[in-house]
């Protein structure tokens, strides 16, 4: 491993510690990958490429240290629930939808139905008005 990767490898953990601890000092101190980044002095895309196991080791601290749900967790979970509701309420939209177009339907076979029991009994339309002959 390359000795400057060691070296963000070994401010990451120490910046995991302060975090943790409530002792940022580059930070604002939140327990989130961008904050790790910023207090430990690394790149925030670098952490989250080559150093993915050390971020996923801080999330797991939090878990585990603080009884706290990560952000980005919390978000993910907000998402989750309202996509779910989305996903329910259309869904309700379709089931509704069909039972119109079922309604829709028989109700077009019955009227259909009526022009035509009307047609053959007058043998003409009663719609259709007839031009005088000239």
């Amino acid at each position: 491993m390359n000795p400057d990767h060691q070296d963000e490898r070994t401010r990451i953990r120490q910046a995991m510690d302060r975090l943790l601890n409530g002792q940022a000092t580059a930070s604002n101190g939140s327990l989130t990958a961008a904050a790790l980044a910023v207090e430990a002095g690394v790149h925030r895309m670098a952490l989250m490429k080559r150093h993915a196991d050390l971020k996923n080791e801080f999330y797991e601290r939090v878990r585990n240290e603080t009884s706290q749900i990560p952000e980005s967790e919390k978000r993910l979970r907000e998402t989750v629930v309202k996509l779910k509701q989305t996903v329910a309420d259309k869904n309700a939209e379709i089931l509704e939808l069909r039972r119109q177009i079922t309604q829709l339907t028989l109700a077009s076979a019955v009227l259909t139905e009526r022009l035509n029991d009307i047609g053959d009994r007058s043998g003409t339309r009663d719609n259709v008005v007839r031009f005088p002959s000239s």
